[in-house]
C-alpha cells in the first residue's frame, strides 16, 4: 500500500468516524444553548416549572413527529420506556436543583460525570464491553472537565458545599448515565420519537404538583427563553437518541465531553465570562477525548 492511499484510507476513516458521531456533536451543541437560555431565566422561575414547560413543548413537538410518521406513540417495551422517562425526568430535576444550589462550575463538573456511571452501567445492565481507548477517553475528558470549570470544592472550598446539595448533583449524573442506558436498550426496538415522548410524558405528572403549588406565571422574554428550552432540549434528545442507537453507549456518552467546550464558548460570547489558560488546557483535554472516541474502531 502506498503512502498516499494509507492517507486515504486513514481520511476516509475519520470521516466516516465523524458521520457517525456527527448526531452526538450536535446534540452536545443544542443542549449547550438550552444551559443558555435556562441561564438566561436567572432563577425567575422555579425547576420544576422549566422542566414542566419543557415536557408540555416537547410533547407538542414529538405527537406532530409520531402523527406524521404515522407511528403508534405507545411503543413495545413500556417498562424500558417509562424507566427511560422516569430517570431522565428525575436527572434533569436534580440537575438544576444542583445549579440553583451549588457555584455553577461545581454543578456542572458534577453533572459531566455521567459518562464514567454510563460506562459502567452499560457493562453492568448491557454487558458492552468497556474497551480501554474509551476508558481512557471516559478519564481525559472528566479531567478536562475539571479544569475546564475549575470547581471550589478542588481547591479547597469542600466544606463550604452542602453535603446534599452535592449528593443531588452527583446523582443527576447517575440518573442521566441510567436513562441514556435505557435509551441504548430500546435504540434497536423503538423509534426514536417514541422513546422522546415518554420523557416529557412521565416530566408532566411529577413536575406538575409542584407547579401548581408554587408557579410563577412567566412575563416578558420569559416565554422565548422557555421556548428556547423546549426546542433545543427536543433537538438534543433526538440527536443523542440517534447516536446511541448507533454507538455503545460508553463511547457515545465520552463523545458529548464536547459539550463543556461549547459551554464555555457561550459564556465567554453571551455573559462575558473570561476564558484563562486553564480552560483552554481543559477545552484541549476534552477535544483530544472526543478525537480519542471518534477514533476507536468498532
Amino acid at each position: 500500500m502506498t503512502a498516499t492511499q494509507r492517507l486515504r484510507e486513514t481520511a476516509n476513516h475519520w470521516w466516516a468516524s465523524f458521520l457517525i458521531c456527527r448526531p452526538l456533536i450536535l446534540s452536545s451543541l443544542a443542549f449547550s444553548l438550552m444551559t443558555v437560555c435556562v441561564k438566561q431565566l436567572n432563577g425567575r422561575l422555579p425547576v420544576a416549572q422549566i422542566v414542566l414547560i419543557r415536557a408540555l413543548i416537547s410533547i407538542g413537538l414529538t405527537s406532530v413527529g409520531l402523527r406524521l410518521a404515522s407511528v403508534s406513540p405507545w411503543g413495545q417495551q413500556r417498562r424500558w420506556l417509562i424507566a427511560r422517562g422516569f430517570l431522565g425526568s428525575v436527572a434533569l430535576l436534580c440537575f438544576f436543583e444542583a445549579i440553583s444550589r451549588l457555584p455553577l462550575a461545581s454543578a456542572t463538573v458534577l453533572q459531566y460525570t455521567y459518562p464514567t456511571f454510563t460506562a459502567l452501567a452499560a457493562l453492568l445492565l448491557l454487558g458492552e464491553q468497556l474497551r480501554r481507548r474509551i476508558g481512557f477517553a471516559v478519564l481525559l475528558g472528566w479531567i478536562g472537565i475539571t479544569l475546564v470549570v475549575q470547581p471550589e470544592w478542588l481547591t479547597g472550598a469542600a466544606a463550604s458545599l452542602p453535603l446534599l446539595a452535592v449528593l443531588c448533583g452527583v446523582a443527576g449524573a447517575l440518573f442521566t448515565a441510567l436513562a441514556y442506558v435505557c435509551v441504548r436498550r430500546l435504540s434497536g426496538s423503538e423509534h426514536p420519537l417514541v422513546i422522546i415522548l415518554y420523557f416529557p410524558m412521565i416530566s408532566v405528572p411529577l413536575t406538575l404538583p409542584w407547579v401548581l403549588q408554587q408557579g410563577v406565571w412567566p412575563s416578558g422574554s420569559d416565554w422565548v427563553w422557555l421556548l428556547g428550552v423546549g426546542i433545543f432540549t427536543q433537538l438534543g434528545q433526538i440527536w443523542v437518541t440517534e447516536g446511541l442507537g448507533s454507538l455503545p453507549a460508553a463511547r457515545a456518552t465520552s463523545i458529548n465531553y464536547v459539550q463543556v467546550v461549547f459551554a464555555a464558548g457561550w459564556g465567554w460570547l453571551w455573559f462575558s465570562e473570561a476564558i484563562d489558560l486553564w480552560q483552554i488546557c481543559g477545552g484541549a483535554l476534552v477535544l483530544i477525548a472526543t478525537l480519542i472516541s471518534l477514533s476507536a474502531r468498532n
